[in-house]
């Protein structure tokens, strides 16, 4: 049995990597800000362990548990929307926090540490994205990811512990925030108001939500160490195909107001995850279609 503990677990990643590890039957540990308000989004997975950690607290956290784990899942991070990901002070603190995150890893006992980075690690680059692909992000959260998957994997090396980073490109699913497009364009249509959007020319790769915990699960059943993974389904479309599919399901007497609103001045056109490495490793492919990972969400709006 699989002994896993994650931070930031009640986000949409977190949340799926709960169900498919509990489904697979493994021993999860959680740590969890203790005011957290998305706290009792774990209360129907009444098995788990859950210690109140925020990210300040990882760096003392101790391992009450009597036993040794197994994989140490790093989901949690601050400043992930809006402003804050260009508060270069937050960013920056989230860097250490990772490294705080290694340390609990070794203390708890883990052989294997698994970060999960972002798309944004890149900055404004067009086409496939591969672990190859040249980095240059362009604001403070792509930059704070970088250096937390670089100085992670030297720092867990160190501690004795395996490293896997996964620069996750666009997930979707329940549990997702608010503010995302999906979220807030599902919102908007079952309310029956026309979102109004870019042209939608944007070539976007989604990936549902339990797809991307699939490959997490897989991840730390391996013994692959010091590689980067890019997380996406592998497939484009043009954004505005999954707006007139979301449309469709959730409101079809709705109107979509694409060209609404402009592009932004650093907006990526092609976004696109070349998965060929997943594939190899884990034997790991994408079963979820768009359309069908929409109604999965409805219930939780």
């Amino acid at each position: 049995m699989k002994k896993v503990i994650i931070s930031g677990a009640t986000g949409a990643l977190g949340m799926a990597l709960i169900r498919q590890l509990t489904q697979e039957g493994s021993q999860i540990l959680v740590l969890s800000h203790e005011y957290s308000s998305r706290n009792n989004r774990l209360d129907q997975y009444p098995d788990i362990t859950i210690i109140p950690c925020s990210l300040q607290q990882l760096a003392s956290v101790q391992n009450p548990t009597g036993q040794n784990w197994d994989v140490f899942y790093h989901f949690a991070w601050a400043g992930t929307t809006g402003a804050a990901r260009n508060d270069m002070y937050l960013q920056n603190s989230n860097v250490k926090y990772a490294l705080d995150a290694v340390d609990a890893a070794s203390r708890f006992g883990c052989h294997t540490f698994i970060g999960s980075g972002s798309q944004a690690e890149y900055g404004r680059f067009e086409g496939k994205l591969t672990p190859e692909t040249p980095a240059f992000p362009d604001n403070g959260y792509g930059i704070g990811k970088l250096a937390a998957g670089m100085m992670t994997r030297e720092y867990a090396h160190q501690k004795g512990l395996r490293h896997l980073w996964v620069r996750i490109l666009s997930l979707y699913g329940p549990y997702d925030g608010s503010q995302s497009l999906v979220m807030s364009t599902i919102s908007q249509l079952k309310q029956g108001i026309s979102p109004q959007c870019t042209l939608g020319e944007q070539l976007w790769d989604y990936l549902f939500s339990q797809d991307a915990a699939c490959a997490f699960s897989r991840m730390g059943d391996s013994s692959f160490d010091g590689k980067t993974y890019v997380l996406g389904s592998g497939k484009v479309r043009p954004l505005a195909d999954y707006i007139e599919d979301m449309r469709k399901i959730v409101s079809a007497d709705t109107p979509v107001k694409l060209g609404a609103i402009p592009y932004s001045p650093r907006q990526v056109m092609h976004l696109e995850a070349d998965i060929s490495d997943l594939i190899e490793d884990f034997g790991w492919r994408p079963v979820t279609d768009f359309t069908d990972g929409i109604r999965q969400i409805l219930p939780y709006i």
